[in-house]
Formats: C-alpha cells, sequence, structure tokens
C-alpha cells in the first residue's frame, strides 16, 4: 500500500496532470503540423491524466506483487474513470471532449476497447516504472515544503480550472445561440416554400388577385429570411471574437456535439477560416 501524505498526493496529482499535457500536446500537434495547447484548460494542466494516475495507484495497491491483476485493475479502474467524467463533461456542456464513436467496440463514444487496453498498460508502465523515480523525487521534499508547493500550484491549478470552466460554459451558451439562429433560418425557409406553392395555386385560381399584394408579401418572407441569417452570422462572428472559445475548439479538435452538432460543425469552419487568414496576412507581412 501507498502512503503517502494529503500535500505528497497532491503533488503526484500535478505531476501527472503536467506529464498527461506533454504527452497529449506532443501528440496532438505532430498530428496537426502546429503546437496544440491540448486540453480543458489554459496552462499545461491535463487533470483526466491526473486523476486517472492516482486512480491507477490507488485501484493497483493491493495487488503489487500481481502484474496481471494491476493490468485489469487499471483496465477497469480507467474505463470507468474516463466514462463518467466524458458522460458528466457532455452533461455540463454538451460537447464532448473526446470521442470513439469511429472506433469499433466502443460505448456512446465515451469509452472504447482499445482505450481501455491501453490503460492497462499504461497502469503497468506507471505502477512499475514511472512511478518509482517520480515518487523519490516528491517523496524527497520535506514535509512543510511540500505543502507548500502543492498549495501554490494548488492555487494557480483552481484559478485555472475556474476560468476554464467559464469558457466550457460560454462555448455552451453560444452553440445553443448558433443552434436557435440556425432552427429559424430552417423555419424561414420551409415557410417561403410553402408560401411560394401557394401561390401557384393561387394564381390558378384566381388570376385577377393583384400581383402587387403577392411580391409584398414575398418580400416581407425573404426579409424575415434574411434577418434570421444576419442573426446566425452575427452570433459567428460573436465566435469569432471570443479567444476563449477559439482556444478550447483549437485545442481540442475532435471536439463534436451531439446537441448542436451543425453549430459545432460551423464554429470549427470558422476557427479554419479565421487561422488562415492569419496566417496569410503573417506571410504577406513577412514578404512586405
Amino acid at each position: 500500500m501507498y502512503h503517502y501524505t494529503i500535500a505528497q498526493w497532491l503533488l503526484f496529482f500535478f505531476f501527472y496532470c503536467f506529464f498527461g499535457w506533454c504527452f497529449e500536446s506532443s501528440y496532438v500537434s505532430g498530428k496537426q503540423g502546429r503546437f496544440v495547447n491540448r486540453g480543458f484548460m489554459y496552462g499545461p494542466f491535463l487533470p483526466i491524466y491526473g486523476s486517472g494516475a492516482i486512480m491507477m495507484l490507488v485501484v493497483s495497491s493491493p495487488f503489487q506483487d500481481h502484474l496481471i491483476a494491476i493490468y485489469f485493475a487499471g483496465l477497469v479502474g480507467a474505463t470507468v474513470l474516463e466514462y463518467v467524467t466524458g458522460m458528466a463533461m457532455e452533461a455540463l456542456f454538451h460537447v464532448r471532449y473526446w470521442d470513439y464513436s469511429n472506433q469499433r467496440f466502443q460505448y456512446k463514444g465515451h469509452i472504447c476497447l482499445s482505450s481501455s487496453v491501453a490503460w492497462g498498460f499504461l497502469t503497468l508502465f506507471l505502477t512499475q516504472l514511472l512511478h518509482k523515480p517520480v515518487e523519490q523525487f516528491i517523496c524527497g521534499f520535506s514535509d512543510r515544503v511540500s505543502a507548500v508547493l502543492a498549495s501554490v500550484i494548488g492555487a494557480i491549478a483552481l484559478i485555472d480550472f475556474v476560468l476554464s470552466f467559464k469558457a466550457a460554459f460560454e462555448l455552451r451558451d453560444l452553440l445553443a445561440k448558433l443552434e436557435k439562429a440556425r432552427e429559424e433560418v430552417e423555419k424561414a425557409k420551409e415557410e417561403l416554400a410553402r408560401w411560394q406553392k401557394r401561390r401557384d395555386v393561387e394564381i390558378a385560381l384566381r388570376a385577377q388577385e393583384s400581383e402587387q399584394k403577392k411580391e409584398q408579401r414575398k418580400e416581407q418572407l425573404e426579409a424575415w429570411l434574411a434577418e434570421r441569417r444576419e442573426q446566425a452570422a452575427a452570433i459567428a462572428d460573436n465566435a469569432r471574437r471570443k479567444l476563449q472559445t477559439r482556444r478550447i475548439l483549437r485545442g481540442n479538435p475532435g471536439m463534436v456535439s451531439g446537441r448542436f452538432k451543425g453549430s459545432m460543425e460551423e464554429l470549427k469552419h470558422l476557427v479554419l477560416r479565421i487561422r488562415k487568414n492569419e496566417s496569410d496576412k503573417s506571410d504577406a507581412d513577412q514578404k512586405e
């Protein structure tokens, strides 16, 4: 069994949050061909990795001499943690920060077999190799130094977490507004189509009806449709100006939303266009 002070447990948590951020950011940056500040938070923290590492240490501690038991304890524990975290974040923010829907043997996009198998091997790597030097390093601090470090890093991480939570809620509200505007545009299109169909019937039945009146009605509907489109464009433009929203989307390129699917894709395309325009402008400035 592991016997650590509360401060030491916190330092382990922060270390593995940072380790996970380094791993994820390096992997995603390599795939994207640019630096990606991976994850939910602004700073170099990925809480899912810190939580997962602590969970792996706890669930594997009764089986320290049995590698197979350690493997399956980590596999089950990490899978449960990933599922609960994914469900909670989707319930809060209506988006998924990771999505396994395109994987075989997945469940609701939050967990999949290949990921669970990897969690088991990661538990073995953590408990048998990585944690030992980390333990020596952190336990080398005195209790007083450990308490101070845990308090300082904890305060910084807490501020970051609160700001990141606020930005995630702003993204959720922005998607809701954009989705509502999109629905109104679709309803306007349907109403216009129905009106045009009725107009054709009325023309056939009542040829003497005033053309001016029909055109006026059409113009009113088209004006209303244009107003809805402007509203959707204004909401999307608001997303362009929100750096927090852009950071979340850039840092989580695989993010999806079942509830706001169309709006999420629209925002992603908008961020890509903004980045391309910024890149083109930067290249032009350098040439000048």
